[in-house]
């Protein structure tokens, strides 16, 4: 089994060293460089006083100038590379320390939706499941993973995915040179989706009379430019054909500036998708999901790294418009036509395929993160998704993803079968809330393709959804209780939805259910909100510290209690509670908000006795 610490400070030290190395290589060509810019002066001006033989070593001195600048950006493209390496393995040990102020944060550009379980489970923001999983820096590839870990896969999906997964996760050389070519092709979404909506739109100009023109009207022109100034003729006809085609460029040719600029926005990042395809493409894979991948990135004898390359050329004719010079160049051969025409080619032979082929690369590029996770945690598992007619989640040592290895505490846990739910009582703080996340981050998990913190898990294809937290809104006049209310309507109508749909089971997690009124209208409402939930074939987890909604008859027929308890104690410094964060069978025989009011200094009720 691989190490993953000692891999990533291996490779930190490797990295760090060769970084180091090329640095101080930089600094003496760049000593060198200055040193032969000096000398070729210094040469320059003895051949004006004296002997114009000096100019040989000026140039001799030059010519080893220009090959000390080749060879300083060289060196320095390579310090650069390394350094970056070493950053990216530097944020490997910080995914492993869960250190989440060391480990930069990529987020898809859209946010998850409000009905949805991402909120309650952590799946995006800061210190959340998407921050640890890391990986996909392309808009994209974050857009492919967003929707993984929203929208659940069919279970032969999730099968392909994890053989991917599990090709790829040793593949760290690959992985970082992936992570690395996609920082330079991250950008912002709009711009990317601009680009794709030109690619796919209208094709229509540059219209062929006026591709014509601009072939024939450069010509023109600069003959009657070169006839004038050899004295072949005493008429400026070049004049007139320069302000004709001024013209044309302000009219009809200010359509052709508008696609440069649609298709520039995203320029800086042509050469880096070109790089990931070519990537891809140079990679000997055996999963049945990666080859499909790597043959969709050709199409009608298309190569889609090739195609990317093309365009970044024509692009680079394209910057000429920030030229000094673009105005005369403009003038005498109306080049933002040419340029416009070439994408206009570019547009019509790939313009059709190029949705597919980022979307593919997103798709490995999300594989590729997931596969970071399997690599990081060699001791969790890839779940097994059965579908069942007694549909049911069960896994041992479970634990929550984003808990350090050394912190997480784990706990044999099931869930179902239908008509039965899992009910986790506990006093505060004793981990009952960290349990419901924990199961349902790794379904999140288990339905995008990715392992799971478990030593073994099994579930169906689910339906996640949870009541967790609630917030209330002040500017929209909507109280907790209304907001927990609202929530849980939700729940209760994803449920009803997916019972209609017939394909799946919903998993609710609830979390201190209706805490938000008063004690006896709560069992009441949340005795009645589980059994409908349980009536239409959903099973879940309901954590409280309330002990008497376990007391209620029919939901201790359907319940299978589980409970989290702490030891309390009184030392020298103080009252102290510890907590052992295991899950014990049966109902919690204890409360400990006294207590924990004793811990913190707040008064308790006068005359109580502190025995």
């Amino acid at each position: 089994m691989n190490n993953p610490q000692q891999t990533y400070e291996q490779r930190c030290a490797e990295f760090g060293r060769q970084r180091d190395e090329y640095a101080r290589r930089s600094a003496r060509l760049s000593n060198l460089r200055l040193s032969l810019f000096l000398a070729a002066l210094a040469l320059g001006l003895l051949a004006v006083v004296h002997s114009p033989w000096w100019w040989l070593g000026v140039a001799g001195l030059g010519l080893a100038f220009v090959v000390a600048v080749a060879q300083h950006h060289e060196v320095e493209r390579t310090r650069s590379r390394n350094a970056d390496l070493a950053t990216l393995n530097e944020h490997g040990l910080a995914r492993l320390r869960r250190d989440w102020a060391h480990l930069p944060l990529n987020e898809p550009a859209e946010p998850a939706p409000t009905n949805s379980y991402a909120n309650d489970l952590d799946v995006f923001g800061h210190a959340s499941l998407l921050h640890l999983i890391g990986g996909a820096v392309t808009p994209i590839g974050l857009g492919v993973l967003r929707g993984w870990l929203l929208q659940p896969a069919p279970p032969t999906i999730i099968t392909e995915r994890q053989a991917a997964v599990r090709e790829l996760a040793p593949m760290l050389e690959f992985r970082d040179e992936m992570a690395l070519r996609g920082r330079a092709a991250s950008g912002a979404k709009t711009s990317f989706e601009q680009f794709l909506r030109w690619a796919e739109g209208d094709t229509s100009f540059p219209p062929a009379w006026l591709v014509w023109t601009a072939r024939i009207m450069p010509v023109l022109t600069i003959g009657a430019f070169v006839a004038y100034f050899a004295g072949w003729t005493v008429v400026p006809w070049w004049l007139v054909l320069v302000v004709v085609n001024l013209l044309i460029i302000s009219s009809v040719g200010q359509r052709g500036d508008g696609i440069i600029g649609q298709v520039s926005a995203r320029q800086n990042a042509y050469r880096a998708y070109a790089d990931l395809f070519g990537l891809v493409a140079t990679q000997s894979w055996t999963s049945p999901k990666l080859r499909d991948l790597q043959t969709s990135l050709t199409a009608d004898g298309m190569r889609a790294d090739q195609q990317m390359a093309r365009l970044n050329r024509i692009m680079g004719f394209a910057e000429q418009r920030f030229s000094f010079f673009y105005i005369a160049l403009q003038a005498f051969t109306l080049w933002s036509i040419h340029v416009a025409w070439a994408l206009q080619r570019w547009q019509r032979d790939v313009g059709t395929h190029v949705r597919r082929w980022m979307t593919t690369l997103g798709e490995i590029e999300a594989l590729s993160a997931l596969a970071v996770l399997h690599h990081d945690q060699p001791d969790w598992v890839l779940p097994q998704i059965e579908p069942s007619t007694a549909p049911r989640v069960w896994g041992e040592n479970i634990g929550h993803p984003l808990l350090p290895t050394e912190r997480a505490r784990t706990n044999d846990a099931a869930i179902g079968p239908p008509q039965t739910f899992l009910l986790v009582t506990g006093s505060n703080m004793s981990g009952k809330s960290t349990l419901l996340r924990a199961i349902g981050l790794n379904v999140v998990l288990a339905q995008a393709g990715g392992p799971v913190c478990a030593t073994t898990f099994q579930l169906p294809p689910l339906t996640l959804a949870t009541s967790m937290r609630i917030n209330d809104s002040l500017e929209g006049g909507v109280s907790y209780f209304m907001a927990e209310l609202l929530r849980l309507k939700w729940v209760v109508d994803v449920a009803e939805q997916t019972q209609r749909d017939g394909e799946r089971t919903t998993l609710f997690l609830l979390d201190e259910i209706l805490h938000g009124t008063n004690t006896s209208e709560r069992q009441i409402a949340a005795r009645q909100i589980i059994q409908h939930l349980l009536a239409i074939g959903a099973i879940g987890a309901v954590s409280t510290h309330d002990l008497t909604l376990a007391a209620a008859p029919d939901i201790a027929a359907s319940s299978q209690p589980f409970y989290f308890t702490e030891q309390f104690s009184r030392g020298p410094d103080g009252p102290v509670m510890e907590f052992d964060y295991t899950l014990r069978p049966g109902l919690a025989p204890s409360t400990n908000a006294l207590k924990l009011m004793e811990i913190v200094g707040l008064p308790l009720e006068v005359g109580r006795s502190r025995a």
